[in-house]
């Protein structure tokens, strides 16, 4: 069994570190992708996971699976394409700390992903299936990716959806809202920032943005994370928003993934319904969740920054965080 199995882009970031003695920027190597960020979140937390995914047969390919495999993902699911190159990201980043990317993806091994790949067994050995939208920018992977909810659904699996909108891999912004709405279709738990919210629905406003949504789609459970003021969280029965922590920002790269991986964590701790969550339940997944996003925003990278559990046990005592107690 695994506790979340994720499906997506595996890549390389290449992260800015500085200059070199002529003034030109220099990049380091860093493993990422969004759904694997996730689940490097969760191992970090002890949990089991798996990844379903393509990356090319190249030096940058292997090194990930070798990311992998030390991290104990499962990479029985992680596939090579000998026509198409590893894809390729890289990563801006402004004053603040706030990152934007530049994609080498056309295409990228990740895209390649065929329908005729997905292992039906590990997806119904998994407790949630996660995924995001990036897999459905392109075939054959957007038909791969359907296919996999489709075996979820089938299960009964958890599903969990980050929308995690990037405009340049669409070929339009009508596309991409039609295509990231589909996941709507499948998902129980989903996470979106404020831009995506205003992107999907037309309202920034996180209490109606978030209603439009759970009437269109039933979703279960939507968080809405706001940077350094929080999260607002909503189920079909309360929503309310939580405070964030502050922390010395370097890189906002995984955050969002880091956060996902920390509430994924605390619903598969607390092994509740999640139409039954209440607002303490909420406040305990939120806060745990927060910690982990404003810990990794303090490291260069994705997968590099996500902090370990002992990290986050300091992080909450030190922040006099009730959650802290569960977990030393």
């Amino acid at each position: 069994m695994y506790d979340v199995t994720a499906l997506g882009e595996l890549l390389i970031d290449f992260t800015p570190t500085g200059h070199s003695n002529h003034g030109n920027i220099l990049f380091e190597t860093n493993p990422g992708g969004a759904p694997c960020n996730v689940l490097v979140a969760l191992s970090r937390l002890n949990m089991k996971t798996a990844f379903i995914g393509k990356v090319g047969n190249d030096q940058f390919g292997h090194i990930l699976k070798g990311v992998l495999q030390d991290l104990n993902i499962d990479t029985s699911n992680l596939l090579f394409s000998e026509t198409v190159n590893t894809t390729l990201a890289f990563v801006h980043l402004d004053e603040k700390g706030d990152r934007s990317f530049s994609f080498y993806r056309n295409p990228g091994a990740d895209i390649l992903l065929d329908k005729n790949e997905i292992n039906e067994e590990t997806i119904k050995q998994s407790q949630i299936f996660h995924f995001g939208s990036l897999s459905l920018t392109n075939e054959p992977s957007a038909t791969a990716t359907i296919t996999a909810l489709e075996f979820a659904k089938k299960h009964k699996v958890l599903i969990s959806y980050d929308p995690n909108l990037r405009i340049p891999l669409w070929r339009s912004l009508d596309e991409a809202k039609q295509q990231i709405k589909k996941g709507f279709e499948y998902a129980d738990i989903v996470k979106l920032s404020e831009e995506e919210l205003e992107f999907l629905t037309g309202y920034r406003d996180v209490i109606k943005g978030t209603e439009i949504l759970q009437e269109l789609y039933g979703t279960s459970v939507i968080f809405v994370t706001l940077g350094q003021n929080g999260c607002f969280y909503r189920n079909k029965h309360v929503y309310g928003n939580k405070e964030g922590f502050k922390a010395n920002v370097v890189d906002t790269t995984g955050a969002g993934d880091a956060f996902v991986g920390g509430a994924l964590y605390k619903l598969l701790t607390m092994k509740k319904s999640l139409d039954l969550l209440n607002h303490a339940d909420f406040e305990e997944i939120v806060t745990f969740a927060n910690a982990m996003g404003a810990l990794t925003t303090e490291g260069k990278g994705g997968i590099p920054s996500i902090p370990s559990r002992e990290q986050l046990v300091n992080f909450l005592k030190e922040n006099n965080s009730y959650s802290w107690n569960d977990y030393e």
